[in-house]
């Protein structure tokens, strides 16, 4: 089912996000993750995209594979990292071939090593093209989301232009967005409302990831240009040596900010899994009991 129509039946979005594993430990790891969060029945999962080849191929492999195996929705991720046009256009076309009815149209990150993304020749450079290609070739047969950024994007200096550059993606035709982590809602109900208020009407579903490691999250969040609020930082650093400590932390603060995001109207939530389980099905064990989502439609 398109995941489109899925929000619009009503009811809380649940979704997982994977990433392609690139070790043999790493695939049981996934394995496992899966297989533990499957019975939970998320609306969807969604998987990364991995620019080039293989990694490319293990993201529609694993995305088919989802879909096929646990009956569970499932979104691939697509980017324009490295790609010509005619590149993705094979990669729509075997995801069209595969069953996958869900896409993520993003840019992507520079390759590693890069300051700054460069497109390929004949490539892409924004993902409102990403999203203008999709939609040219292929109309209405996927459906479509895209990234946002209750703080900024950290390339964009200014927050005005970078909403800016998210409306243009939305009137290319995207019909969802998935936000970038945060650990204060405020920062996600402010985004609401200036993107309302700029003609983004769309939803908007918040994404989560539970702290489960201190240098891990400092690491993330100073790639992505998000911030840890003083008080939540400031007790991560006194835990930061007692992994039990870090967890139980993280998935406090998580299941609060998913408590009061549900109870603020957000269409549901989705959560960086970073292809581990025990956080994230410890949170949505206490937003199930706490009624504030129930099984999932399929």
């Amino acid at each position: 089912m398109k995941i489109a129509n899925q929000l619009t039946i009503g009811g809380t979005v649940v979704s997982f996000e994977f990433f392609p594993p690139k070790t043999e430990e790493a695939v049981r790891q996934l394995e496992r993750t899966i297989s533990e969060i499957a019975p939970l029945q998320p609306t969807f999962t969604s998987v990364t995209y991995g620019a080039g080849g293989a990694a490319r191929d293990k993201t529609i492999d694993l995305v088919t594979r989802i879909k096929r195996e646990t009956g569970i929705e499932a979104m691939a991720h697509l980017t324009c990292v490295g790609s010509t046009r005619d590149d993705l256009a094979a990669v729509l076309d075997r995801l069209a071939n595969s069953g996958v009815e869900n896409i993520l149209a993003l840019r992507g990150d520079p390759p590693k090593g890069q300051t700054a993304f460069t497109p390929v020749d004949g490539g892409l450079r924004y993902a409102n093209e990403l999203v203008r290609l999709i939609r040219d070739r292929f109309g209405d047969r996927f459906c479509l989301g895209g990234a946002a950024y209750p703080e900024k994007h950290i390339e964009c200096p200014n927050p005005a232009v970078d909403l800016d550059n998210l409306r243009r993606k939305v009137d290319e035709g995207l019909e969802f967005l998935i936000t970038q982590l945060f650990f204060d809602n405020r920062h996600y109900f402010d985004f609401v409302q200036r993107a309302r208020a700029r003609g983004i009407t769309v939803p908007i579903i918040p994404g989560i990831m539970p702290i489960t490691n201190a240098a891990q999250i400092e690491r993330f969040t100073q790639a992505c240009g998000a911030t840890l609020p003083y008080e939540l930082a400031d007790e991560l650093d006194r835990r930061r040596n007692d992994p039990a400590a870090v967890l139980q932390l993280g998935v406090s603060h998580a299941t609060s900010q998913c408590f009061g995001l549900l109870k603020g109207g957000a269409p549901g939530i989705h959560f960086y899994t970073l292809n581990r389980s025990t956080a994230t099905r410890e949170i949505f064990g206490e937003l199930k009991a706490a009624g504030l989502v129930a099984q999932q439609p399929h």
